[in-house]
């Protein structure tokens, strides 16, 4: 697991008022232990990338309340499909790493109007399912975008588009940063405003649907198309259901 990148600073908040702060935003809603486990991605490849920063802040954040994080490196993730099978070795960690996730933030440049295509290439990388396994399906999921203009909210309503295609829940909240190279320091770090303080709203949420749904998991991917493919009969006889057999 060689992609992965190092938080800087990983305690250090300087755009936080932490009187205001709820630690364990979870807290009374589900099992706090293990540690909810969070997979966040972005989407530039520039030295100072702007979803990077804002994937990092939110990282943090996400350490701050008692989660477990990954971010992951695209540099040098293959466009899909140059690989027959995918076979890459960036392709599989990043899998391995969506399996490993119980949640996941996906951050994104508006570009042209869009998400980039880094964001989108790590996106299809990953099945709906794979051997059995489902590295998205009811995974809980963040989005945010940053902007070089003003607001806007292109990039986080195709996120949501692609979420609800890997079958993930999206929370109600997300973050948007307009002009975003006035909103970091020459430290890359957010400086105090209304749009770091969504982000902080934005993670809070995040971690509380991640422990709510956490046991109801394997529940909410139960299908039955699918368990009908597989030919694998639910163990309530029919009869209980209030169903005749025609």
């Amino acid at each position: 697991m060689s992609r992965l990148r190092t938080l800087p600073d990983p305690e250090h908040f300087p755009a936080l008022r932490p009187e205001y702060l709820h630690r364990l935003p979870a807290l009374d809603l589900g099992e706090l232990d293990p540690p909810p486990r969070i997979l966040l991605l972005y989407g530039s490849l520039r030295d100072r990338s702007f979803s990077r920063l804002a994937t990092e802040e939110a990282a943090r954040l996400l350490q701050l309340f008692g989660c477990e994080t990954r971010i992951f490196d695209p540099s040098d993730l293959p466009p899909p499909d140059l690989f027959p099978y995918d076979d890459h070795p960036a392709v599989h960690e990043l899998r391995e790493h969506s399996i490993w996730s119980e949640g996941q933030v996906w951050c994104s440049p508006e570009r042209h109007g869009q998400i980039t295509g880094i964001m989108k290439a790590q996106i299809d990388h990953l099945p709906l399912a794979m051997k059995g396994v489902r590295p998205t399906q009811g995974r809980t999921l963040a989005v945010m975008q940053v902007n070089a203009g003003s607001q806007s909210f292109n990039s986080v309503n195709t996120l949501r588009i692609l979420g609800r295609w890997m079958r993930m829940i999206t929370i109600p909240n997300q973050s948007s940063v307009a002009k975003a190279y006035d909103e970091f320091d020459d430290n890359g770090r957010m400086k105090p405003s209304s749009y770091y303080d969504r982000i902080v709203d934005v993670m809070e949420e995040l971690v509380r649907f991640t422990v709510l749904l956490r046991p109801h998991t394997d529940q909410l991917v139960d299908r039955y198309s699918e368990r009908k493919d597989r030919n694998e009969p639910v163990e309530t006889p029919v009869e209980f259901a209030g169903l005749v057999r025609s």
